[in-house]
């Protein structure tokens, strides 16, 4: 079986750019003992693989040169000599990047899609959701009645991050970029929603919603974002915070914030994490998503490119603001 895949052929200086990958054909090798064969039907493109593109191993090792790059992906089994498998199953996997592959069936996660879409599994029921509800859940711990600001509210994290911080009780403030991207935050359950684009005074903008402040505040961009949430977190106010895209494709030193001694007359509690060290949460996340679902408080939102060619397209937009939800490619 013929798959195309996806390899790094530099480390990534700046922005994305399609010169740094090549799209490779291989021969996918028929499965041997307990191996299956998965030709993949949607694969993921997330924010974090811009520093596993750097060469520099931070909490994750960056890709090879020359080697496919791999990520979340859900497929089908077409073959299977694993019991635990049969052909028709769905399964995720971190086999991403590429549009078939063979890999021992134990390796794999069996999904049911009898509910949900396969997709899914990458975005809100997957590791985007798990990470907005571990930032909510345990790093803020957002309670009903509290007002919580969601950066990026029209991304991945963001957009399950508003609807299960609603879900939860709370006042929910989103930022977006554009016309179009507030409208599509809005119709998620946000109470107010700002355009940062469309303001020079962050901080003004936030306050004029939230006039008594912030209980808790959500960091998927750094920068003025960051900023302006010291300025507008009340105290004991809390930062959980899983990124900053916003410095991702710096090429040199930024500087610290001038308002960071906020943090110390606030008494805010800034947490960062990586959702691989709360697994432990995945139980309780899929119980509290089924009755939030159960309920109609929550909808999967997405924007898909078509073809494995354009996952490094599909990339680049996560950079320049074309999705609105979870980018997946469709293979």
């Amino acid at each position: 079986m013929k798959s195309r895949e996806i390899h790094l052929n530099a480390y990534l200086k700046g922005a994305p750019d399609p010169k740094y990958y090549d799209v490779v054909e291989t021969d996918v090798p028929a499965p041997g003992a307990g191996e299956v064969l998965v030709r993949n039907l949607y694969i993921s493109v997330d924010p974090y693989m811009r520093g596993r593109m750097s060469g520099v191993h931070t909490y994750i090792a960056p890709f090879g040169i020359g080697q496919v790059m791999d990520g979340g992906a859900v497929g089908e089994v077409i073959e299977s000599n694993f019991d635990g498998l049969k052909p028709g199953d769905h399964v995720s996997s971190m086999h991403g990047w590429r549009e078939a592959y063979t890999a021992p069936g134990a390796g794999l996660t069996k999904i049911d899609t009898s509910i949900l879409p396969p997709q899914a599994f990458l975005g809100i029921a997957g590791m985007p959701g798990l990470t907005a509800y571990v930032g909510l859940k345990r790093m803020i711990d957002l309670q009903p009645g509290e007002t919580l600001w969601m950066s990026a509210g029209a991304g991945a994290v963001g957009s399950s991050g508003i609807q299960f911080a609603k879900a939860m009780g709370a006042t929910v403030i989103a930022t977006a970029g554009g016309a179009e991207k507030c409208a599509f935050v809005k119709s998620l359950g946000a109470d107010h929603v700002v355009d940062y684009k469309a303001t020079d005074d962050l901080t003004a903008a936030i306050t004029a919603v939230a006039p008594d402040g912030v209980d808790g505040y959500f960091e998927n961009v750094g920068g003025t974002h960051f900023t302006a949430a010291l300025n507008t977190l009340r105290r004991k106010g809390r930062i959980a915070a899983c990124g900053m895209i916003q410095r991702y494709n710096d090429t040199s030193a930024a500087t610290l914030p001038d308002n960071l001694t906020m943090m110390i007359g606030k008494s805010l509690t800034i947490r960062g994490f990586i959702v691989s060290d709360h697994a432990d949460m995945f139980t309780d996340f899929v119980s509290d998503l089924g009755n939030w679902m159960a309920a109609g408080k929550i909808k999967p939102a997405e924007t898909v490119m078509d073809g494995i060619e354009n996952a490094p397209a599909a990339f680049s937009g996560l950079f320049t603001g074309q999705n609105t939800g979870k980018m997946l490619v469709k293979i």
